[in-house]
């Protein structure tokens, strides 16, 4: 068969299978959609502001407390304002994690868990703030990336 030939074959073919299984009309904006989602957990976070009594429990007027979540991995801070103006970032997160770090603009600050999930950052600045933590070892390694937040 000459080029022209198997050009005019496959163009009756792409016709059959047009006609017999066209392409779903809405499959271009899921594709755009799943590939768009697909890193998200890498870089977002579900950011929710826990008020009202919880935000209290111990009597500290400038306390805040702040929980982000991928669906997997959840984190929980509580911050308080030390004697200094500056911040104590009190944290719990809920998966076996290798490494937390808290980062303001160029300054960063690491930590590692305790078996419970507990972490501390003492004397933080205030500023906007974002803190990172890598679940796992290995292949099996994930970041969860919470958006920037103000302290």
């Amino acid at each position: 068969m000459s080029d022209h030939e198997d050009a005019e074959v496959f163009a009756r073919l792409r016709t059959l299978w047009r006609e017999v299984d066209p392409v779903p009309a809405d499959l271009i904006d899921r594709m755009v959609a799943a590939v768009a989602a697909d890193g998200l957990t890498r870089e977002y976070a579900l950011l929710t502001l826990v008020e009202g009594e919880l935000g209290a429990v111990r009597g500290d007027a400038d306390a805040l407390t702040l929980q982000f979540s991928d669906g997997t991995t959840s984190i929980l801070l509580h911050v308080t304002t030390t004697a200094t103006g500056r911040r104590r970032v009190d944290g719990w997160v809920d998966t076996a994690t290798a490494e937390i770090v808290l980062t303001q603009g160029e300054r960063s600050a690491s930590t590692s868990p305790a078996e419970t999930g507990r972490f501390v950052f003492d004397e933080v600045p205030p500023g906007l703030t974002r803190v990172r933590l890598t679940t796992g070892e290995g292949d099996a390694a994930r970041t969860l990336a919470t958006p920037q937040f103000e302290l």
